[in-house]
């Protein structure tokens, strides 16, 4: 009997949620997934199960699972860079403490081959889908750069944004030289460091 009003008491919670409440809920359960089970565990089926919802919940939200699948791309990275931003907002930062927090971030992040991130990107291989989805990743990266570096630059806006442009991809080709093993992360942190400096520079 407790345990029929229990569960009673969580369908009656569930059924509470907003539609965004709910594709929250959706996404950071398919995100346990993912990191308990593997992303080849990741169906809808499986997701309605362990979010506790039914299937046509689950197909509401995403479709199919190579939908529920970008959208949990998109999701993991917006909550990085949005928790890099908060984190690089609590206090005022010199600019060598913000380019130097901000190469470190950067390349950790974009090096690491072993989290939820890539495992959910290798899932999406070969999707079109992905292509497009990582481009927006970029410009949000572009953005998250453009943010933490205007306070530390006399350039004008447009300019900043088109050398944020230039050292995001310089993030992703050193980050990927510490994968394929030609630098060590503390390599690519000061080279990236080093070019971030000499982005901020005005012309004399």
């Amino acid at each position: 009997m407790v345990s029929d009003r229990t569960d009673t008491a969580k369908r009656s919670a569930l059924r509470r949620l907003s539609k965004a409440e709910r594709r929250r809920q959706l996404l950071e359960t398919a995100l346990v997934i993912v990191r308990e089970e593997g992303a080849d565990r990741l169906t809808l089926g499986h997701l309605a199960e362990r979010a506790g919802v039914s299937k046509p919940v689950a197909y509401d939200h995403f479709e199919t699972r190579s939908g529920l699948l970008i959208e949990l791309y998109r999701w993991i990275d917006i909550e990085r860079v949005n928790a890099f931003r908060d984190a690089m907002a609590t206090r005022e930062r010199s600019r060598g403490e913000a380019v130097e927090a901000l190469s470190v971030a950067y390349i950790r992040c974009a090096a690491e081959t072993d989290g939820e991130f890539h495992a959910v990107g290798a899932a999406l291989a070969g999707s079109e889908e992905k292509a497009a989805v990582f481009q927006e990743l970029l410009e949000n990266c572009v953005r998250m750069f453009v943010s933490v570096l205007k306070p530390h630059t006399k350039l004008p806006l447009d300019e900043l944004e088109r050398r944020c442009i230039g050292l995001v991809g310089a993030g992703e080709a050193l980050s990927a030289a510490v994968v394929r093993g030609r630098c060590s992360e503390t390599e690519a942190v000061a080279a990236f460091a080093a070019m971030i400096q000499g982005g901020l520079h005005t012309p004399p």
